[in-house]
């Protein structure tokens, strides 16, 4: 049998009162359709799994959006669609009221459809990773420290993206000026050195 959490209960209380029914019908077809379905709450909203991830519901100001974990790999064109375009509307749209839901049979076949996925094992495809080199951009006055300093420069650009991106947050996220000064001088000494930015972990 399918498991309740009182979090979600809580989560569709707190929610504005245009979105509580919208939560609550969505909630009880997702039960009909899936007896088995387990809920929780994952990155803040309403989550239901079953057999792995399966669908979502979220509560914003204005609208709701529901989600299905695996929309890119279902039937209908308009979920396949959404799901490429990652939209904070959700897989089926801006919802406002219960008119604007699917009719029930359609939104039942669309639980049964993404249940039967989780069941058979199917997993969705792995992104494809970018072709594009990764560009970081500097802050100017990181470029003028590091053009002031031919040892640190070179070190500097031959690190690899991930290593200058240590640096550049670590300099960045400095919430004075007195400390991003402090931590740009030392940077520049490190860099001359020839050290990474955590290189008091490294292990030798």
């Amino acid at each position: 049998m399918g498991k309740k959490d009182p979090r979600v209960d809580a989560y569709i209380a707190k929610s504005q009162e245009f979105a509580k029914p919208i939560l609550e019908h969505f909630r009880e077809l997702v039960h009909k359709a899936c007896p088995d379905v387990e809920e929780t709450i994952k990155w803040g909203f309403a989550s239901f799994d079953y057999k792995g991830p399966y669908c979502t519901m979220a509560s914003f100001k204005q609208h709701c959006a529901i989600g299905f974990w695996k929309a890119a790999l279902m039937k209908d064109t308009k979920l396949i669609a959404n799901a490429k375009s990652e939209s904070a509307m959700g897989h089926l749209g801006r919802i406002t009221s219960l008119k604007d839901l699917p009719k029930d049979k359609e939104l039942i076949s669309y639980l049964k459809e993404a249940a039967k996925l989780n069941a058979d094992g199917v997993k969705l495809p792995a992104k494809p990773k970018s072709k594009e080199p990764k560009e970081l951009v500097l802050p100017d006055y990181f470029t003028k420290a590091l053009k002031k300093n031919k040892k640190a420069l070179e070190t500097f650009t031959n690190f690899s993206y991930s290593r200058k991106k240590d640096y550049v947050e670590w300099i960045t996220e400095a919430k004075t000026e007195e400390t991003r000064n402090k931590r740009m001088t030392t940077a520049i000494e490190w860099l001359a050195e020839g050290k990474v930015r955590n290189w008091k972990y490294v292990k030798c």
